[in-house]
C-alpha cells in the first residue's frame, strides 16, 4: 500500500489562540502545524510519537524553525494545514507545513522545522533506525527544485503580498 506523501487536515482557529485583533497569535501557528503533523503521522503512517517516547525512549526535538506569516488567520476561520517531509538524514528531518484558507487559495503561513532524532534516556541525538529510515524514504516529498526558505516563501507570494 502506497502511503500519502503530502498530508492535509482542516481545523478551525480558536478564540483562545487569537490576539486582541482576532488574528491567530504568531506562536500558535507553530503549535497548530506541529500538532496537526503529529495527528497526521499517527493516522496515516501508524507512527504514534507519544508511544515511541514512552516505550522506546525516542523522539525528535526541534533544532530550528523558520516561519513566514503571509496572511493572517482569523478567529473561527477554518484553515487547511498541509505537511510534508522534505528531507531526511541519518539524525534529522526537515518538515514543511503550509497553512491555507479553507479552499487552499490563500496561503496563511509557511514553516520549515528541522527536527533532530533524540534518545530521551541517553539525552543525546541518535541515528534513525532502519525501520524509520524505510518509512521516511517512502513518504519523503522533496521539492522539485531545491530552494532556500525565502525562495520557497516567494513561490507562494503574489505581487500584492510581496510588498507587505
Amino acid at each position: 500500500m502506497t502511503k500519502l506523501k503530502s498530508l492535509e487536515s482542516r481545523i478551525r482557529v480558536r478564540f483562545s489562540d487569537c490576539d486582541p485583533f482576532n488574528h491567530l497569535h504568531n506562536s500558535r501557528y507553530i503549535d497548530y502545524m506541529i500538532n496537526t503533523r503529529e495527528d497526521q503521522v499517527r493516522e496515516h503512517y501508524g507512527l504514534d510519537l507519544h508511544q515511541l517516547a514512552l516505550k522506546q525512549g525516542i523522539g525528535w526535538v526541534s533544532a530550528q524553525t523558520q516561519i513566514s506569516y503571509v496572511q493572517p488567520a482569523y478567529l473561527n476561520e477554518p484553515v487547511a494545514i498541509e505537511t510534508r517531509l522534505l528531507h531526511v538524514s541519518a539524525k534529522s528531518l526537515l518538515l514543511e507545513a503550509l497553512m491555507w484558507n479553507e479552499d487552499k487559495t490563500v496561503l496563511k503561513s509557511l514553516m520549515w522545522t528541522r527536527l533532530v532524532h533524540y534518545d530521551i534516556r541517553e539525552r543525546k541525538s541518535r541515528p534513525h533506525s532502519a525501520d524509520l529510515m524505510e518509512l521516511f524514504s517512502g513518504v519523503m516529498d522533496p521539492l522539485a527544485a531545491p530552494a532556500a526558505f525565502e525562495e520557497r516563501v516567494g513561490q507562494f507570494r503574489s505581487p500584492i503580498t510581496s510588498t507587505i
